[in-house]
């Protein structure tokens, strides 16, 4: 099989990496020439054999909307364009209007894995008819780790419904990271009878119901930086957090962990409190995310 990418940053390189290693073929454009297979969308879309199959791997937003945009004036009937980035599922319905008219069929897929994806693989959530699911299987099934494929793909539903679920995992990591990052707090506060905060969060890892793939990132974070001295406790959040609660107030379902996490990242930007250089770590290891160094 044979498949065009488009977006070979952080992410997308990775998958360009593992679609390779498992026998796909990928012809990748970005922006970036060094990295770029192509010169420019049209020349990926003419080095695609019929019916083509191009992933957008570009941040959410205006960026995903114009190169969606364009591809639909380049794209014919039969063809399938699958967006893989962070957008907010209100877009797909959106992108999915603007390619029907063409002939032009659309998926959407969330994907997590960050920059651990090409060794371990990604999880992936995708909405879409389940004829274009099936077509392009080969591509998901290289993507998803290895293993039984329900533990780590889902065909979630419809149009719009993979970034849905993506959207309400990131909501739920937003309160995981939380959590960790509130323990390591109070465990770093009494220095009187806690002599080894790395240690306790690395015996965790094993036979605690707290263990979790975080919590293993956590510990990697403080065994290179045990009081996160060189990291600001500055966060960012990437917007999905924010849509999860809009959802929640829309349909009257509470989610007071995820809404009080969202604030806490709203906090970090005010002080520069323990806790969120540990959010901060967090977000480092497992997507690679920008951290304020301390100067």
């Amino acid at each position: 099989m044979h498949i065009g990418l488009v977006g070979l940053g952080r992410m997308g390189k990775n998958m360009r990496a593992r679609l390779e290693n498992k026998g796909i073929e990928v012809t990748g454009y970005d922006t970036n020439r060094d990295v770029s297979d192509v010169a420019d969308l049209a020349a990926l879309v003419a080095a695609l054999p019929s019916p083509r199959t191009v992933w957008v791997m570009v941040p959410a937003g205006a960026i995903t909307d114009s190169v969606i945009t364009e591809l639909e004036g380049l794209l014919e009937k039969g063809d399938l364009v699958i967006d893989g980035g962070n957008s907010r599922f209100t877009e797909d319905f959106k992108h999915a209007e603007l390619l029907a008219p063409k002939g032009i069929d659309y998926v959407d897929a969330g994907v997590s894995g960050g920059i651990w994806g090409l060794e371990n693989g990604y999880g992936l959530m995708v909405g879409g008819s389940a004829e274009q699911v099936e077509r392009v299987m080969p591509v998901f099934d290289a993507l998803r780790p290895d293993g039984p494929r329900d533990e780590g793909f889902v065909h979630v539903g419809e149009v719009g419904a993979g970034h849905y679920a993506k959207m309400v995992h990131n909501g739920i990591e937003y309160a995981l990271m939380q959590a960790y990052a509130e323990g390591y707090e109070l465990l770093d506060t009494r220095t009187d009878i806690i002599k080894d905060v790395t240690g306790t969060f690395k015996a965790w890892q094993r036979g605690t119901v707290v263990r979790s793939w975080l919590l293993e990132l956590l510990v990697r974070a403080l065994e290179q930086d045990p009081e996160f001295e060189h990291i600001e406790g500055y966060v960012q959040d990437s917007g999905e957090g924010r849509w999860t609660i809009e959802e929640a107030l829309d349909n009257a379902v509470p989610v007071p962990t995820i809404s009080a996490s969202i604030f806490a990242r709203f906090v970090s930007r005010q002080e520069d409190s323990p806790a969120m250089k540990a959010v901060a770590a967090l977000r480092n290891q497992f997507g690679g995310h920008a951290v304020k160094a301390v100067d």
